[in-house]
């Protein structure tokens, strides 16, 4: 019977988590998308603020971690397609695996940890400070004012980050392709371009845009549930990285599934 009141426990309080990030998410997106054609629009110098400190400041750690993502995947391929004698496919094995997968998911880890954590001790600090029950007695609605310039910024920004992600991979490829499998720098590029295909760059942005979603929902639910005192705001942050990149996973399995599906 323990055993059965824990699973149960669970999978109620499971049920409520995604139900509340579902509330959260939709409110955001109706405030985006919908309400600045309903007279509420959208703070853009905070969007803009936001924009910055998730894109902009990004760059530098993004492009050193998918460069030797992208170095490590030829390497790792070189490994097994050399016993085939088969190395030029090494350029499309990197550039195939870079923008559909690993590009978007490691895109999304670095902002996790950088912006979604952000986000949830920001808001976190506030309930503490009881600055969010200050804007509701200003009539100032929470989610539109602290989530909805993080969602906009989000939802554009891991897009572009994710094409950037891309290219560093691929450049981080044609190390070895140039020092170690005969490449010139054009024909590796040449030989990337020819492997992939507009679905291969669509299905990699339609997750990342995805991902900023989840991201931005997470890290502000987590905020927004954080309790009293200083010890509840560090276990919201770390909630937030956690369930993020579960949920992260969850969805890139579910969207990889559906577009495995169409493609058959």
């Amino acid at each position: 019977m323990a055993i059965l009141d824990s699973v149960g426990r669970g999978t109620i309080g499971g049920l409520s988590y995604v139900g509340g990030l579902a509330r959260l998410t939709g409110r955001a997106a109706y405030l985006t998308l919908i309400g600045p054609f309903r007279g509420k629009p959208v703070r853009m110098s905070r969007a803009f603020h936001q924009a910055m400190a998730v894109g902009v400041e990004a760059l530098p750690i993004l492009s050193t971690i998918t460069f030797f993502v992208g170095l490590i995947l030829a390497l790792q391929g070189a490994y097994e397609l050399r016993k085939f004698g088969a190395l030029q496919f090494v350029a499309g094995g990197v550039a195939v695996s870079m923008t559909r997968e690993l590009g978007p998911l490691m895109t999304a880890i670095v902002v996790i940890g950088r912006s979604g954590s952000a986000f949830a001790a920001e808001i976190g600090t506030m309930m503490v400070t009881e600055e969010v029950d200050a804007l509701t007695t200003m009539a100032i609605n929470p989610t539109q004012f602290l989530v909805t310039p993080k969602f906009l910024a989000m939802i554009i920004m891991l897009p572009c980050l994710t094409t950037w992600a891309d290219f560093m991979g691929v450049m981080g490829g044609a190390v070895f392709g140039v020092t170690g499998a005969s490449f010139t720098l054009g024909g590796y590029i040449k030989a990337t371009v020819d492997a992939l295909v507009q679905r291969d760059i669509i299905t990699g942005l339609i997750k990342s845009v995805m991902f900023g979603g989840v991201i931005t929902a997470v890290g502000c639910y987590e905020g927004f549930q954080t309790g009293a005192g200083a010890e509840e705001v560090g276990r919201s942050t770390t909630s937030a990285v956690v369930m993020s990149i579960f949920l992260v996973i969850i969805v890139d399995l579910v969207f990889t599934s559906l577009f495995y599906l169409m493609e058959r």
